[in-house]
């Protein structure tokens, strides 16, 4: 069991992990597969986005198939995945195993979740999805951290190990087989304004923090001139902190609620994100960034604790569609802060203050749902 258990926790660390290892390494990319860096940057991008469209439907289908037999096979494919991203002679075999890496996770991460919050029940949810959110953390943290340290002996290096983790995955799937018909999750119940809106949060923790190491990576670089070791050291804080406090927001967001827990979270991060263009310092960049993920945990916990619990009847499905909005978050940053810093030259003040505001849109739509339960309680 306490085996089983640990594989739930590790199989929710590759999701984040599989989409941040490629930040710190996009010049090399770029390099090695004739791309120019705006190019390498789909290396990001054809993960997130096969991972957030289909959670949208992952999570119903799954829970019709059965946890146990589709993270198995989930698991095998993300392994096979990781063997062609790190043999690709060239850019389409590249993206090709990307697309299909993250094809793979979306049959994972919403039912690892589900699962979790399942056995737990309604007293132990927000501690145990505390715990969840640390491995996930993790993933965050470590990403950046072997991509940086992969660089010196090869990038492709990167992708071989977490092919491993997933291959080893697939022996020790989560219980839960499948549905009949007439007890099969339905679409329609996900379709609601309050999924709306913890949806909108949830992309927000993406979009403007957790998605972010790339463009901390090329302030680094730029501005601070710093080595890919120095520059794992500072992306990695970012994740110990969510690592270290995850477990205890996971209380605070129990004794809150999840709706101000996701709102504070969002916030402080979006400020912390804004300041990073304005400091100039090793020391003083890590600071900033790793207080950012601290605030972020916070956020991400009460998110994963509003899609848990806002459909009991397809829990797997909640978790999934939320998670797709969070991810899509991941997809698109590229995208949306790249052109913003294009030149080494440019300033980095524009993209980091405009993601700054992100998050506190995604803090105000959180505060929102919060209004709106509040007065579903007083009708």
């Amino acid at each position: 069991m306490e085996i089983r258990r640990a594989a739930l926790h590790v199989g929710g660390l590759l999701g984040p992990f599989g989409g941040g290892v490629a930040a710190p390494m996009l010049p090399q990319l770029a390099q090695s597969l004739h791309l120019s860096l705006g190019a390498a940057g789909w290396a990001i991008t054809t993960y997130f986005v096969p991972f957030a469209v289909v959670q949208l439907v992952s999570g119903t289908l799954g829970e019709r198939w059965g946890r146990r037999r589709t993270t198995r096979a989930a698991f095998l494919t993300y392994a096979v995945a990781g063997v062609l991203c790190a043999v690709a002679p060239g850019a389409a075999l590249f993206f090709t195993g990307r697309i299909l890496q993250g094809v793979a996770n979306a049959f994972t991460t919403p039912l690892l979740v589900a699962g979790l919050a399942e056995a737990a029940g309604p007293v132990l949810l927000s501690r145990t999805l505390g715990v969840f959110a640390a491995s996930q953390a993790a993933g965050q943290s470590l990403a950046p951290l072997v991509g940086a340290l992969s660089l010196p002996v090869g990038w492709r290096w990167a992708y071989v190990l977490p092919a491993l983790v997933a291959a080893a995955l697939a022996l020790v799937p989560p219980p839960g087989e499948a549905r009949p018909k007439a007890d099969a999750p339905r679409f329609r119940p996900l379709i609601t304004r309050r999924m709306a809106v913890i949806s909108a949060a949830g992309f927000a923790t993406y979009a403007a923090g957790a998605g972010l190491p790339f463009l901390v990576s090329l302030y680094a670089e730029r501005r601070l001139a710093v080595s890919s070791t120095v520059l794992g050291l500072i992306l990695v804080g970012f994740g110990v902190a969510a690592i270290l406090l995850a477990p205890y927001w996971g209380v605070v967001s129990g004794r809150i609620g999840p709706p101000l827990a996701a709102a504070a979270g969002l916030a402080g991060c979006g400020v912390f994100v804004a300041l990073v263009p304005w400091t100039g310092s090793v020391i003083a960049l890590t600071a900033t960034w790793t207080v950012a993920g601290g605030l972020l945990a916070l956020a991400t916990v009460a998110v994963q604790s509003l899609a848990a619990t806002e459909v009991p009847g397809n829990r797997g499905g909640a978790v999934s569609v939320v998670s797709a909005f969070r991810f899509a978050g991941g997809a698109v940053a590229p995208l949306i802060w790249l052109p913003l810093y294009p030149r080494a030259d440019s300033s980095a003040v524009p993209a980091f203050t405009f993601a700054g505001v992100v998050a506190l849109l995604g803090a105000a739509a959180a505060l929102a749902l919060r209004r709106r339960t509040a007065a579903a309680v007083n009708r």
